[in-house]
């Protein structure tokens, strides 16, 4: 099992705790994957949201294809994700009750198809954001500081 890593959505484990991880493949047009393979996919805005018993990832750019004609994509569709129908009640239940929210955190090709690994998160507040920068900054010196020995 090959897997070569597209994207990484780094403001995810910034801006919220990462409770649960799922793997689920992407519904595509033809364009959008040679787009992804040239690495053209960009998360910023993207949301996943749960609509009829089906999940969406939404605001996801995957920029259009170079040599492609007429045909090529909308860059910003929604796209739909697949994943098994426990996985996306189980998603749809933590969504309305507890609060949680759903997003996406890699985009990677595992076996020639492109697979994305979504996370059921928590937000953080801001004196989170902060003494997780002061736990990553005390690291950051204690390596440098073995390293200088």
């Amino acid at each position: 099992m090959s897997e070569k890593i597209i994207s990484i959505n780094r403001k995810a484990s910034y801006n919220y705790y990462l409770v649960e991880r799922f793997e689920a493949g992407l519904v595509l047009k033809g364009t959008e994957i040679k787009s992804i393979r040239l690495g053209k996919v960009q998360f910023k805005d993207a949301y996943i949201s749960i609509i009829k018993h089906e999940a969406y990832i939404k605001e996801m750019h995957i920029a259009a294809y170079e040599y492609g004609n007429i045909f090529n994509h909308d860059e910003t569709r929604e796209r739909k994700l697949l994943l098994h129908k426990n996985e996306i009640l189980k998603l749809e239940q933590k969504v309305k009750l507890k609060g949680f929210t759903i997003v996406p955190v890699k985009l990677y090709l595992k076996d020639g198809k492109a697979k994305m690994e979504i996370a059921l998160a928590k937000g953080k507040e801001l004196y989170d954001k902060r003494q997780d920068a002061k736990i990553k900054d005390a690291k950051r010196e204690m390596e440098k500081a073995l390293k200088l020995r």
